[in-house]
């Protein structure tokens, strides 16, 4: 490796130092609903998550200075610059699909699918490595385990827990973990000190290709084409497409690390000014910047959705009126004739 840890090491450095304003509020919104902490922790002491750990323990290779020491360096590297408080297990298992998880309440683990370790390069690989140990460093740990059992027992075998549905707290556990994908692309940036090695990762990790066969100004491009143009049922069915995923998509992480970059937050943090652990605000700020963040959110939202819908709308009729036109007879004619 080029440049020692040390020179990268940020010292004691708080995940508030860094964290996206969406998954603080939706954090904070979550820590506001009445006893989700404790269906959560039902779910947990269920056995789940002990399934879970059993599983990558028994069915995966789990790394070290003896297996696969290359990428074991690399993820000191990332324990060391982001001043981790210990050491967790990395696992390897055998899944064609390129994808990255950090899982478990008590002491977390983390594991990188074979997929992901054949397609990516040294530093795109730390850069994943960096994403996941930032979900450790956040503490997003207890409800992505949550959300993990939810999504594994199916939304057709959900119980009721503390007189909670279960698929309502599944819909809110996945609004709060698209925030959190925000918060760990940018661990990853200043952990690589190189927010374009962060997005050639989630360009290589969305095509499946190598990224010296991808163009990365063009996937930008199309980040910015994605999230700031459109109208009517394109940004409509954006918005839909959204509210069913677990992560962010791709372009929508790509554009939002760049414009935390271009804000100037990334260089006052790799220069040394950053929030320490124990200097962060209080919870009850926190809450009152969540219920801003949501009120101001839905409702930019719904008058968003609205202009959206009536253009949409707009363009239905259209194109029904020139389908319409299309299928009737000349003037003073009948079909037929």
């Amino acid at each position: 490796m080029s440049t020692p840890a040390e020179a990268y090491r940020l010292p004691g450095i708080s995940p508030k130092a860094y964290e996206h304003p969406a998954d603080r509020a939706a954090t904070a919104a979550l820590g506001s609903i009445p006893m989700l902490d404790y269906v959560v922790r039902k779910l947990i002491e269920f056995g789940y998550e002990r399934a879970l750990r059993q599983t990558y323990l028994g069915a995966s290779v789990r790394l070290g200075t003896d297996q696969l020491p290359e990428i074991w360096t690399r993820y000191q590297h990332v324990l060391s610059v982001l001043d981790m408080p210990e050491e967790y297990d990395l696992y390897l298992t055998a899944e064609p699909i390129a994808n990255a998880m950090a899982v478990g309440a008590g002491k977390p683990i983390l594991v990188l699918n074979s997929g992901t370790v054949e397609l990516l390069d040294a530093e795109q690989l730390e850069a994943v490595i960096a994403h996941e140990v930032g979900h450790i460093l956040s503490d997003h740990v207890l409800y992505r385990t949550a959300l993990q059992i939810l999504l594994k027992l199916g939304s057709q075998r959900l119980p009721l827990v503390a007189g909670m549905p279960l698929l309502a707290v599944q819909h809110a556990l996945l609004e709060w973990s698209r925030a959190t994908e925000l918060t760990c692309d940018r661990a990853a940036a200043i952990v690589t000190r190189d927010p374009r090695a962060v997005c050639k990762m989630l360009m290589t990790m969305t095509g499946g290709a190598k990224a010296d066969d991808l163009n990365l100004d063009a996937f930008m491009r199309q980040a910015m084409e994605y999230t700031e143009t459109g109208e009517g049922l394109d940004r409509l069915q954006r918005l839909l497409t959204d509210l069913r995923q677990t992560h962010s998509l791709p372009v929508k992480r790509v554009h939002e690390l760049l414009a935390w970059v271009r804000d100037g937050e990334y260089d006052r943090i790799v220069s040394g000014e950053y929030v320490r652990r124990g200097q962060e605000r209080p919870a009850r700020e926190e809450a009152s910047a969540a219920a801003a963040h949501y009120s101001e959110r839905f409702r930019d939202l719904f008058r968003e959705t609205g202009e959206h819908v009536n253009t949409a709308g707009k363009q239905f009729s259209d194109w029904l009126r020139k389908y319409g036109d299309e299928d009737k007879p000349p003037k003073g004619g009948s079909p037929g004739e």
